[in-house]
């Protein structure tokens, strides 16, 4: 089990990111959380198994069909979230 941090830039607000990434999270198990921030970028905390997380990790590289991802930054995390959720604005 690993846990990752992602800060995810460029237009990745109003295009549903969130969501699509809730949605690829859960359809993996994955724990963790996704909320905007106010700086523009997604930020989301994904943990699971290896394999699990970086699927999610290269997903969020692309995003949904309208985001335009400039950057993913990853790092080491640590969550106790039982579940994912969307979480309120940072």
């Amino acid at each position: 089990m690993i846990a990752r941090r992602l800060t995810i830039s460029g237009q990745v607000q109003g295009v549903g990111f969130r969501y699509a990434l809730a949605d690829e999270a859960r359809a993996r198990s994955l724990r963790g959380w996704v909320r905007n921030r106010r700086d523009g970028s997604v930020e989301a905390v994904v943990a699971g198994s290896e394999a699990d997380v970086e699927a999610v990790i290269a997903w969020a590289r692309h995003g949904p069909p309208a985001a335009r991802v400039a950057r993913v930054a990853v790092e080491p995390a640590a969550t106790d979230v039982a579940e994912f959720e969307i979480v309120t604005t940072a």
